[in-house]
């Protein structure tokens, strides 16, 4: 329950570092017990924060200690004037706008499960740079890299790939971030080593390689990719040649446009919002990570003595890391033409 809200209360920083491109650390802590470090959560272990201000007394006992032992009353009063202070001071100088209604019950858990190990995530990013532009193209959304693509100018001050990276480090895996321009393609058959969220603009397509490239990648099947659209309708280009972009993406990658869990498949027909990327990216990243975990190559682990295996194999490596929860995102802005063709997988 605790992770449920401090994801619904990261995604309000997320959005504004995203709209402002300036940080936000609302999350003000507070110690009820001192823990070792490594037994935190990885969101709250990441927080920078120096607990010293509120008294040694209180960095070695927690506020649960000042309050048993009435010889620590002084130290108490001085720890809660002083994290009362602190709260004061963040809700002034940090205007965070408010955010969407968070669904609770079904909303994801920002510390995921108990695992031994990191999970990583990987965003790649199929964008032109400023260099490469299709003539007529405006500019303003592209920076030097294809990571710097914002697709959501001016509402969005962040390229988007960062933000993704952001929101995925929110559900407690550990993000990186490329382009898809310098990503060797996988050889066919060969198992994955992460799961990964494929973020495409549409105008990508109009440089031939780069399609070729989508198009070679598209020919083999890739489950543990999520592949998503963002799309920015108030963009008059976009909005000029949205029914020809369509029709060639398709026609590049009809696997993954037509395959996968329903929300998967909203997300490769087009999502129109930074909220409603946002609402779908837990979704999308849960399906590459249960379909990396059906892929990956399992190793099991060698028997005691050197016995033959008397039990199911388990999973270790990266595999073992991975735990997933069901999340269904608000799917309103995004394609409302998506259809559910693999029950299955709903």
């Amino acid at each position: 329950m605790c992770g449920k809200e401090w994801y619904a209360f990261a995604q309000r920083a997320i959005y504004h570092h995203a709209k402002s491109n300036r940080p936000a650390e609302a999350i003000v802590p507070a110690l009820w017990v001192p823990m070792p470090p490594e037994q935190l959560p990885g969101p709250a272990e990441r927080l920078q924060f120096n607990h010293r201000a509120f008294g040694d007394r209180y960095v070695t006992d927690g506020l649960y200690g000042l309050i048993k032992l009435r010889i620590f009353a002084e130290e108490y009063e001085a720890a809660v004037y002083e994290l009362a202070k602190r709260i004061v001071s963040v809700a002034d100088t940090i205007r965070l706008a408010p955010g969407s209604p968070v669904e609770f019950r079904q909303a994801p858990s920002a510390f995921g499960r108990p695992s031994v190990g990191p999970r990583p995530m990987h965003v790649t990013v199929a964008a032109p740079t400023s260099h490469d532009l299709p003539p007529g193209r405006s500019a303003d959304y592209y920076g030097k890299q294809s990571q710097d693509w914002n697709p959501y100018h001016p509402d969005s001050a962040r390229p988007l790939a960062y933000v993704a990276q952001d929101l995925v480090r929110s559900l407690n895996y550990q993000p990186t971030v490329s382009s898809f321009d310098h990503e060797p393609l996988p050889a066919a058959g060969q198992p994955p080593t992460r799961p990964e969220i494929l973020l495409i603009d549409r105008w990508a397509l109009e440089n031939e390689e780069r399609c070729r490239k989508l198009a070679a990648f598209d020919a083999h099947p890739h489950p543990w990719v999520s592949v998503v659209v963002p799309w920015n309708r108030d963009d008059p280009d976009s909005r000029d040649a949205e029914a020809e972009l369509i029709e060639k993406l398709e026609r590049t990658m009809p696997h993954q446009m037509s395959h996968g869990r329903a929300a998967c498949q909203a997300a490769a027909k087009g999502v129109y919002s930074m909220e409603a990327f946002g609402h779908l990216l837990p979704q999308v990243a849960e399906a590459a990570a249960q379909e990396y975990l059906r892929h990956a190559e399992a190793f099991p682990p060698a028997p005691p003595g050197g016995g033959s295996h008397s039990e199911r194999p388990r999973l270790r490596g990266p595999m073992a890391d991975y735990s997933t929860t069901h999340y269904v995102p608000n799917m309103r802005d995004i394609a409302p033409e998506a259809e559910d063709t693999d029950d299955s997988q709903s």
